[in-house]
């Protein structure tokens, strides 16, 4: 079984693969890494958990629009430049998310 070292938002992981596939995960990685860089960009205190959380949720809604769009939409998507209207589209569901934690915050018991 393979083993892959990756660093995700300054955090070092080690992950098991199958033989050969160690560049599939680091290729996986670092998507996973252009989004934690999308999301510190656009301001704000995360934890690691809240930022992981963050990044689901921007693949969620990567798959989602590939899955609307059609069979075609992987690859295009892929090649797309930056679209700032899914920047704003971002900004506003990260916004809305942050603020889902912190009523979940004030009101866990404790």
């Amino acid at each position: 079984m393979g083993q892959v070292a990756v660093r995700v938002n300054g955090y070092q992981h080690t992950i098991g693969c199958k033989d050969g596939e160690e560049a599939h995960v680091g290729q996986l990685v670092e998507q996973i890494e252009s989004k934690v860089t999308l999301i510190r960009a656009m301001g704000g205190q995360f934890s690691e958990s809240r930022m992981l959380l963050h990044v689901a949720l921007l693949l969620a809604d990567e798959l989602h629009d590939m899955k609307a769009a059609g069979a075609g939409a992987p690859v295009a998507a892929a090649a797309a430049p930056a679209d700032p209207a899914l920047a704003e589209r971002l900004t506003k569901v990260a916004e809305t998310i942050e603020g889902l934690a912190k009523r979940l915050d004030t009101e866990r018991p404790g």
